[in-house]
């Protein structure tokens, strides 16, 4: 989710041409859309928290990073309305499976019906619950075979560290990790503008350090993608 303020976009794009953004999802993005997926974003965005969705080029990258890793179980943290959760089922193969984790189902529920239209909720486990307690009680429980190909994590920003941690333990060695957000408007890379909200600064100066610690994290091999409003996609390497 990107929060008003005077660094913030008015839609989740970092790029400085609106012209060149046109030009991409007018291109290569929109004309490969899965009609249900163009459904739920219309929706969403019409919804008062519409800003909180991927962007649908974003969803492409997404899609494509998934059938290239030929992901098989993924693990969603922060659902929303769920165009992130529909890319995935649509990506995943047949047997593919989604765990996906939010506080909040009324919003997974807006979703729903283009889900089922999509032919893919058979895919799709959704879980109701905090996400800390319940990845720490996966933790325990959880057997290598098991582990998991692929995470996306869209969910409260504060606690990104926190799902690190634990997804190190639930991603196998060699799957994929991506948080999105991570360049929060783009103001991670400027100085605090304190007639920003205040919860908006508090999640950039929160990403600023994430983002460092992950550029140090010898756990893992990143590449951070100027894309939405910035996607860092993690490789497990121990």
């Amino acid at each position: 989710m990107t929060n008003p303020g005077s660094n913030a976009p008015a839609s989740k794009n970092l790029l400085q041409s609106e012209a060149l953004k046109r030009y991409i999802l007018e291109t290569s993005v929109y004309p490969r859309e899965h009609e249900q997926l163009q459904g739920l974003r219309e929706v969403t965005m019409k919804h008062k928290w519409g800003l909180m969705s991927m962007p649908a080029e974003e969803g492409q990258l997404l899609s494509m990073l998934l059938k290239l890793i030929n992901a098989k179980k993924t693990i969603e943290i922060g659902v929303y309305t769920g165009y992130s959760l529909l890319t995935t089922a649509l990506a995943l193969p047949e047997e593919g499976q989604i765990l996906a984790i939010d506080i909040e189902k009324s919003y997974y529920e807006i979703g729903l019906p283009f889900i089922q239209r999509a032919g893919v909720e058979n895919k799709i486990n959704f879980i109701e619950a905090a996400a800390i307690p319940f990845l720490d009680k996966m933790i325990q429980e959880i057997k290598e075979d098991d582990l998991f190909d692929f995470a996306f994590v869209d969910a409260d920003k504060l606690n990104y560290g926190e799902y690190h941690e634990c997804l190190l333990k639930l991603v196998k060695v060699g799957g994929v990790i991506a948080y999105d957000n991570t360049l929060w408007s783009g103001s991670v890379a400027v100085p605090v503008d304190p007639s920003d909200p205040e919860e908006f600064i508090e999640v950039r100066n929160h990403q600023v350090k994430f983002n460092n610690f992950l550029a140090a994290d010898s756990r893992i091999e990143i590449s951070q993608v100027c894309i939405g409003d910035g996607l860092t996609i993690c490789r497990r390497i121990v």
